[in-house]
């Protein structure tokens, strides 16, 4: 299990291209009631995705069956950090999120259909991916034993998310790698770029 475990995350890693800022990781570190909060936020909305996607493509029976248990374990997610911030009396309130998701949303095709579908499900494999990734990354530096072991408990199912979105783009939207590298490159010059927002999936601190 470890070695698939290995594999998966290489596999996540090069998909990506690039690594989460050394920046980010500090400042994760250093704050992280900002950070549980935004992962609750994070995990409510990756299962709100899944429960859309299967919303308005009920015709597709290989989307709805992965969809469907991967909203319930969003959810579950969503329960155990909500879980972590209780122990921690940290609250759970509104936040306003980063242009992380926004900043690759925008330029998906208006053209309805399957190239509309698949755009939506390579940004699907390109956040779950960095979730990923961003977790495996923070348990080096986490000094919250606690928290680390948490994270390391995310891994297995982010990673198999992400195989799960990247199936589903292939499946409905045939030949896909020139739009991955369209919204990979948008994806890594906001991970890389300046961000005033911390977020999950801000890019490098930057605060003032």
């Amino acid at each position: 299990m470890l070695e698939r475990l290995a594999i998966d995350l290489q596999r996540l890693n090069d998909f990506l291209r690039i690594k989460t800022p050394h920046e980010w990781l500090e400042y994760a570190r250093s704050h992280i009631p900002l950070l549980l909060l935004d992962h609750a936020h994070c995990e409510r909305k990756a299962a709100a995705t899944a429960i859309n996607f299967i919303s308005k493509y009920p015709e597709k029976a290989e989307l709805v069956a992965l969809m469907s248990p991967l909203a319930r374990e969003e959810l579950l997610h969503f329960e155990k950090v909500i879980g972590l911030m209780q122990q921690r009396n940290i609250p759970f309130t509104p936040l306003t999120p980063s242009d992380y998701a926004t900043s690759m949303h925008r330029y998906i095709t208006q053209r309805d259909g399957k190239e509309r579908l698949r755009d939506q499900l390579i940004i699907g494999a390109i956040i779950e991916a960095r979730s990923c990734e961003r977790f495996s990354a923070i348990i080096n530096v986490l000094e919250d034993e606690e928290l680390a072991k948490f994270y390391a408990t995310l891994l297995r199912s982010e990673a198999r998310h992400f195989r799960e979105y990247l199936s589903l783009a292939t499946l409905y939207g045939g030949e896909i790698e020139g739009r991955i590298a369209y919204f990979l490159d948008i994806e890594n010059r906001f991970i890389v770029s300046s961000d005033k927002v911390f977020r999950f999936h801000s890019g490098s601190p930057c605060m003032e």
